[in-house]
Order: structure tokens, then sequence, then C-alpha cells
């Protein structure tokens, strides 16, 4: 399958705008998946297994942060870049998340502070969490590394599933009228990630003098919404072990990819 992947999207290396799209539309493909799933789901599903996903889901950014994007970063322009780079993605997404009305993606309470509705509240939240993945699968294509560059691809594309299939079903926890209306929820939480991945990209080729600040940039946005929204949240329901042990088997596998 890698190997397969690998020829999709090299076979566009020479034109930034059709491999964005291509990378971006590779992601969020693994998003739509994971919001199908929620058509087999007879049941409420369990708390633990969403924290175990979600954690899981967090190893993966946390790890390809860092092989993907930050070692890689530091290689092209050296460490300062990259850690100006950091320092930006970290401030403009706290800036992002403490002024743009939203509730937090997995909460399980209807009630908010704002009068804007929750359904909408909750598409802000997934669109704010969604961001920096797409756009640093975008800015890692872009540092023409196809290595890191896909495998970065390919974690942020696998821990879209749970991560897809989590937000349908919080969103069908919440209005358990229409699995078809979750799903789209679902689904839509990966669509942003298709024109970031575009930007992402175009922004590095365009100004390549850019690229390993941009690569600290995508890495310190990633950082901040694991540390700011995943981690808070599947640590407040009682099965920290768990999501614990979901966040290192998500590490192991990024490791994985990127050896491979």
């Amino acid at each position: 399958m890698y190997t397969q992947i690998f020829s999709l999207v090299s076979r566009w290396e020479g034109n930034p705008l059709i491999l964005g799209l291509v990378a971006g539309l590779i992601i969020t493909s693994f998003n739509t998946l994971g919001s199908l799933l929620i058509f087999f789901v007879k049941k409420t599903v369990s708390q633990k297994v969403l924290d175990l996903s979600l954690g899981f889901a967090a190893g993966l950014m946390l790890a390809a942060s860092f092989t993907s994007l930050i070692v890689p970063g530091i290689k092209i322009g050296g460490v300062l870049p990259v850690v100006i780079g950091i320092s930006f993605g970290a401030l403009f997404f706290d800036l992002v998340t403490n002024y743009i009305p939203h509730i937090h993606i997995f909460e399980n309470s209807k009630k908010t502070k704002y009068t804007i509705p929750p359904l909408w509240l909750f598409i802000i939240a997934i669109t704010i969490h969604n961001m920096p993945e797409g756009l640093s699968v975008g800015i890692a294509m872009g540092s023409h590394n196809l290595k890191e560059a896909i495998a970065l691809m390919l974690a942020i594309g696998i821990q879209n599933t749970p991560e897809g299939f989590s937000v349908a079903v919080s969103h069908f926890a919440h209005n358990p009228t229409s699995k078809l209306k979750s799903a789209w929820i679902g689904i839509q939480s990966g669509l942003v990630e298709v024109p970031l991945t575009i930007i992402g990209i175009l922004l590095v080729t365009k100004l390549n003098f850019l690229l390993p600040y941009a690569m600290g940039f995508g890495a310190g946005s990633m950082l901040y919404v694991i540390s700011h929204e995943i981690i808070p949240d599947i640590h407040s329901k009682g099965y920290e072990r768990i999501a614990t042990i979901g966040i290192i088997s998500g590490i192991m596998l990024m490791l994985l990819l990127d050896m491979g």
C-alpha cells in the first residue's frame, strides 16, 4: 500500500497545486472512512474506547510533529527558524482558540456560554482542530522531502480515522436522531484540511525561504492543539490510563512509519 501511495503522490511532485490537492484528499478520505463507521454502531460507544482512539491520534500527531516537521526543518534551516516558527504556530492557535467562539469537539455538555447555536460552535471547533493538520501536511509536501512528507501524510490520515469516528459518535450522542447527519458532521471535520494543505504547499514553494519557519509553525500549531484540545478531553473522564496507552501506541506507530 505504501508503494502505491508513494507512486501516486510522487508523480505530482513537480506540480505543487495538484500535489497539495492529492495529499489533502488522501488525508480527508481517512477521515471520511472513520465518520462512516457510525453506521455500524448499534449503541453508544464507550468513553473508554473514545479516549483510547483519541489518545492514539494524539500520539501520532505528537511524534509526527518532531519526525516530519521539527527535525527536517532544523536540517533545512537550523534551529532558530524552527523555534521561531513553533512559537508563532502556538501563539496563532492560542489566539484562535481564545477569541473565536467554539466548544471542545468531544465535550459531553450541551451547555455553552455563547448565544451561537451549539451545532455551529461544534463546526467551528472542528475547523480549528483540523487546521494545523492540513497545513502541516502541505508544508511538509513543499519541503521536497517526500519521505518525511508521506510519513506525515499517512500519520495524519491514520489518526483522522478514529478522529472522524469520534466526532461522528460525539455528535450522535448529543443528537441521537440521524446517523446520516452525524456522519456528515464527521466528514466535514476533514474537508477543511484540503484547502489548507494546498495553502501550505503553495506558501512554502512560492516563498522557499519560509520553509523552516513554516515547518516549525505547523509543528507548533499541532502541539498546541494536542495539549490544549485533545489531551485535556481524554484525561477528564476517568480513563487517563487507557488514553496514555493510546498516546504511546500512536507514537510507536509514527516511528515505524518514519523508519519505513
